[in-house]
């Protein structure tokens, strides 16, 4: 395209804006309200699936040895857990450490109550290793894996807590995909009633443009410019809206919830945009081409 065919197609793009304003209104403020509730919904998924994975990494199969294992054969263990698919890290843990974490979680403030285990310890063939998983969706196999090595004599795993993770990751999964889906769909509508304003106040001029041989791509430019246009500063306004609003409504979470302090942790606001920023920007201008695109294509026919 000519630079100056290039100027000529700006130009009345934004011509088409200033004649349909109310449409183009109505369309900004529809794309800015569907890409403020995706830039929205996206923030509160993001935080959610970190929560989860925060969660995932604390869950964690406990492999026991057998008693006459030999410390060789526990090393062993060891590094074929750490080399299996699916592995996040593994931790030994000694008979020692577990007597010490038994007391403290079931005798609390009275230590007094294990004196008479200061020379037995009760624990002392519960030495093992705390496997945890770069997926909990991977605990079933891991934990096969793990019975099946020469010298485990059991596997403690926590079903529940991993089934319950895994649903929730699926759920978020399908409803993230539903509201986009709509979200998505409505844009586009929006986006395409307007552009069909513009190709019927110009029908006649665009009549007359193909009669004496304007070309298909000179006739639609404007109108995919000013579908563009509508669809970036649709993006725009709500992406710069949710940047100053986020770092605010984790502050008022933290402060009126104080309790959450220590229990959970947000991502910071550059975090989410790393990704947000240029798939919202995407997305408005893509719904913009899209739905000016395709609705003057209908329009060309004379």
């Amino acid at each position: 395209m000519k630079i100056s065919t290039f100027g000529y197609s700006m130009k009345q793009g934004v011509k088409n804006i200033g004649r349909n304003k109310m449409f183009s209104v109505a369309s900004i403020a529809t794309m800015a309200a569907c890409i403020f509730l995706f830039g929205l919904f996206y923030s509160i998924v993001v935080n959610f699936n970190y929560i989860v994975e925060k969660a995932e990494e604390g869950v964690a199969i406990t492999v026991f040895f057998n008693k006459e294992a030999t410390q060789a054969q526990k090393d062993k263990i060891g590094k074929e857990l750490e080399e299996a698919d699916g592995v996040l890290n593994v931790k030994y843990v000694s008979a020692d450490d577990a007597w010490n974490s038994f007391q403290g979680n079931y005798f609390g403030e009275s230590a007094e109550l294990a004196e008479g285990f200061k020379s037995d310890n009760p624990l002392a063939t519960s030495d093992n290793y705390e496997v945890y998983m770069e997926d909990v969706a991977k605990q079933k196999d891991v934990v096969a894996f793990a019975e099946g090595l020469e010298g485990v004599r059991k596997v403690n795993r926590s079903d529940l807590v991993a089934k319950t993770l895994t649903s929730v990751n699926k759920l978020v999964g399908y409803v993230s995909v539903a509201i986009i889906a709509i979200l998505l769909a409505v844009s586009v509508f929006l986006i395409s009633n307007t552009v069909t304003m513009g190709v019927t106040v110009r029908r006649e001029e665009i009549a007359i443009m193909k009669y004496i041989g304007a070309k298909d791509g000179f006739v639609r430019a404007p109108f995919i410019f000013e579908g563009l246009l509508i669809g970036f500063v649709g993006a725009v306004i709500p992406l710069v809206m949710l940047y100053f609003m986020y770092e605010k409504a984790i502050q008022y979470v933290m402060t009126k919830f104080s309790l959450l302090n220590n229990i959970i942790d947000f991502l910071p606001v550059i975090d989410v945009y790393k990704t947000l920023l240029p798939v919202g920007l995407a997305l408005g201008v893509g719904i913009g081409f899209v739905g000016s695109f395709f609705t003057i294509r209908k329009h060309l026919r004379v």
